[in-house]
């Protein structure tokens, strides 16, 4: 059977379109339809969906903690801390509402009435220039300040009240409002209520008061209005308001009211709040940091959702706040005890300094190193006095005795040579201030966890404003301090701490193209036969290019690029240090020495968690089976595997820490000879001298400073890395490894001690070291199994020996050095 539908005769859709009560309808629902899709063209395409809102999170800083947790820096283009609302004390919820939205937990996105009053007042005012009446609500002010930016238009006001209804059935009012809160700029770069509660009373909501908390609220509408450093008056009575409203409210009482009404404002200077969001560290280390994380991540919030400055990152970096001051109060006073002699350098620049001179000062391009230094600028000056303007606004007076040091280059009296509009570089002296010079010459320093790679301390320079890295960027020949690489390979090759170099004229042809280079020592002479250990403790250089041609220059240039201090071609100038560097790979080359030989990484950043707390990045990434477990199981304690590869042998490496310890007791570093620890080291000066070098450190902690102009020029012949470089690691020495245990040096299995004449190599017998003597003629040396020296000589103490009968058997020899040592190690 088949149905079929039944056919309507000809015209009858014409017959029912003649129909009013049908005609009308319809063409109302094609007008609706119409203007619906017209609306939605205009109005709701592109707007964001429910899930974009629900997912929403806002732009949060970076955040930076040190080795042992403590927060020491933030990067930021807003400054921003992000609570949930649970953590929002309800008066301050009270207050929001009050002065910004009454009904919000009653209307359902928008109020029809200020809606509607604000499209009119638009209208009203089109092209006068004035302003009109926003008449938004939270919701709306979220949907506006995320989502749609801040367009003067009827256009962009209806979108935010359609996107409005959109948040509201997406999200709780409680979501809301956290989004709000966090969300919204209240002046002082403060975005959200915590930050904002920073700024400008220097604690968190959970410490406000009620007249505080009633501040905050009234700066929604317009910060800058309510400044309380410039518009006081205004900020009482827009407070007040606040106030009247939320009693109005039922949140306060009448006495509540009139109490906070009457308490001062309480906000901190504006200068107050940058100290309170200071940020201590900021310098060479953190902008390292902030380029690994660029590279990795991005920058902007496009970058990736992971992104520097608004991603919410959580760093663990491996900086320790104690080494990295030490660090760079140490390179400072070095860089300005090589300039001091020289006089006053002149100004640092030049304003006008007629009225607004306080802000063309705080933008001059000024370093100032010190953080008691300052850059002022002269604003008149008379025969007894000149006066000093800051970028604070405040003024000082200098005195003549504060500007007494000669010019530089010229002669005279630096105070006679001040003129107004001059951007000079000031201290505090006694009761008064002096004239300061920013140094010319530069340097870099760096220090190193021996055991892991962790660089706990950077400097690159006097003053972070200027970006160039030294420690990182800066290319520069490592002078003497690349010798223990060569007597490394030559220790390889069969050679020992004793063996006997000659320490005299010494000419190579290097290539058709280079011809014949003649070598000479440093201070000229020549020594004759000399063991090693002499010969690096004396920094002897013809003593090093006989012992690099001995081992070979492809052996030196292999270890060196295995070390990973450069990569430089066979020719024997470079085993004087010609080849350049940088000082962070020169510190790591010598952690790794001092590591036996180990292969270490430096790093800055220990592990990068994301704005939630899970672990994206982590340095250390060994397995570790049974670190997690729940309980204990009663066997030896889960370890990871070893760190790194040996990539040097390990005898050889210890064997040069060895000897390297020898320059600090006798050699060219005996100026730290007083810290009375453990160290080895060497160091190192170029022709010219242009560098000056030192590096070392102990059996946890290696660091290396170079210093020298950044266009390289003769520093003088005084210059020496064992007067310049040396005195810098030593006054970071005596404060970052004040509290450090004193370690010796651990030597590996194998390596066997034998007394020997430290002058001859020879083995000794029947006399002792003088640990006490850095000068002793007999010293313990170590040395690879089978390879100490065959020959003896005697040697016996000078003073009588005692009565037969007082004599007591000898007990100390070899053996009872060994055991008591822990054996042969």
């Amino acid at each position: 059977m088949k149905f079929a539908l039944p056919r309507l005769p000809d015209g009858s859709i014409r017959h029912l379109l003649a129909r009013r009560r049908v005609r009308w309808p319809l063409i109302l629902l094609v007008l609706l339809v119409v203007a619906y899709a017209v609306f939605w063209l205009v109005f709701l395409r592109g707007l964001p969906s429910t899930d974009k809102l629900l997912s929403y999170e806002p732009p949060l800083p970076t955040n930076v903690r040190a080795l042992d947790g403590t927060p020491v820096y933030s990067f930021a283009r807003e400054r921003r801390v992000e609570l949930a609302y649970d953590e929002y004390p309800p008066q301050l919820v009270h207050a929001f509402i009050s002065a910004e939205d009454k009904d919000f937990f009653t209307h359902h996105g928008i109020d029809p009435t200020s809606f509607l009053y604000a499209i009119f007042d638009y209208a009203r005012k089109s092209g006068t220039g004035e302003r009109a009446r926003g008449g938004s609500t939270i919701t709306q002010q979220v949907a506006k300040n995320l989502l749609l930016g801040n367009e003067y238009s009827p256009t962009r006001k209806v979108k935010e009240a359609a996107l409005a209804i959109r948040i509201e059935n997406a999200m709780s009012k409680q979501q809301i409002l956290e989004l709000y809160l966090n969300q919204i700029f209240l002046g002082r770069n403060a975005y959200g209520v915590e930050a904002a509660s920073r700024a400008y009373f220097g604690k968190s909501v959970a410490d406000l008061t009620l007249p505080e908390m009633a501040y905050l609220a009234t700066l929604p509408k317009a910060p800058a209005n309510y400044d309380p450093d410039r518009h006081a008056d205004r900020a009482l009575e827009r407070r007040a308001y606040v106030l009247r409203e939320m009693q109005a409210n039922g949140y306060i009482t009448p006495l509540q009211a009139q109490q906070a009404t009457a308490a001062p404002l309480g906000t901190i200077e504006r200068s107050d709040a940058r100290r309170e969001a200071e940020k201590p560290f900021e310098g060479y280390f953190m902008e390292e940091v902030r380029r690994e994380l660029k590279d990795r991540y991005g920058e902007e919030i496009g970058d990736s959702p992971n992104s520097v400055y608004a991603g919410g990152l959580w760093v663990r970096t491996s900086l320790d706040p104690n080494s990295q001051k030490a660090v760079e109060q140490a390179l400072r006073d070095g860089l300005v005890r090589y300039d001091s002699g020289g006089g006053w350098r002149g100004r640092s620049g030049q304003i006008d300094a007629g009225p607004g001179w306080q802000a063309r000062l705080a933008n001059a391009p000024v370093e100032v190193g010190y953080s008691n230094w300052r850059a002022a600028v002269i604003l008149s000056r008379s025969a007894s006095s000149a006066e000093l303007g800051f970028a604070d606004g405040k003024t000082a007076q200098l005195f003549p005795w504060g500007a007494s040091a000669p010019k530089r280059g010229v002669g005279g009296r630096a105070f006679d040579f001040l003129r107004r509009g001059d951007i000079v570089i000031v201290a505090p002296a006694g009761n008064g201030w002096a004239l300061r010079s920013i140094p010319l010459i530069s340097g870099g320093m760096v220090a190193e966890n021996v055991h892991t790679g962790q660089v706990v301390a950077m400097q690159g320079g006097f003053d972070s404003r200027n970006s160039f890295n030294r420690a990182t960027q800066a290319k520069r020949q490592p002078g003497s301090s690349f010798k223990p690489f060569v007597y490394s390979a030559a220790l390889d090759s069969g050679m020992t701490p004793a063996s006997i170099i000659v320490d005299g004229p010494f000419c190579v042809l290097q290539s058709a193209t280079l011809g014949t280079k003649c070598f000479r020592n440093f201070s000229g002479g020549y020594a004759g036969p000399q063991t090693m250990r002499w010969g690096v403790e004396q920094s002897r250089n013809l003593m090093t290019v006989r012992a690099a041609t001995a081992a070979g220059m492809d052996k030196v240039v292999a270890l060196a690029k295995k070390m990973g201090v450069g990569d430089y071609p066979p020719y024997v100038a470079y085993s004087l240090g010609a080849g350049e560097t940088t000082v962070l790979r020169m510190v790591n080359a010598y952690a790794m020495l001092a590591n036996q030989g180990r292969a270490l990484q430096p790093t800055l950043i220990d592990y990068v968690q994301d704005r939630r707390g899970k672990v994206i990045w982590r340095a250390d990434t060994r397995p570790c089976e049974g670190c997690n477990a729940k309980d204990w199981n009663g066997g030896p304690m889960p370890r990871p595997r070893p760190r790194s590869a040996q990539i040097m042998d390990a005898m050889t490496a210890y064997q040069m820490v060895h000897i390297l310890e020898g320059v600090v007791q006798r050699g060219t570093a005996t100026v730290l000879r007083d810290l009375n620890r453990p160290l080895f080291g060497k160091t190192g000066t170029n022709t010219g001298p242009t560098n000056v070098w030192f590096v070392g450190g102990s059996q946890d902690l290696v660091a290396g400073v170079y210093i020298g102009f950044d266009r390289p020029r003769p520093m003088g012949g005084y210059a020496q890395g064992g007067t310049l470089a040396a005195p810098i690691f030593r006054q970071f020495a005596q404060v970052a490894m004040k509290d450090m245990p004193v370690v010796p040096f651990k030597a590996p299995p194998g390596i066997r001690m034998v007394r020997i004449d430290r002058r001859s190599g020879r083995k000794v017998f029947g006399g002792w070291p003088n640990d006490a003597d850095p000068k002793s003629a007999i010293i313990w040396e170590a040395f690879k199994p089978e390879s100490e020296p065959r020959r003896a000589i005697g040697r016996r103490d000078s003073s009588p020996p005692p009565p037969k009968a007082a004599r007591r058997p000898r007990v100390n020899n070899d053996s009872d050095f060994l055991q008591q040592q822990g054996g042969i190690y």
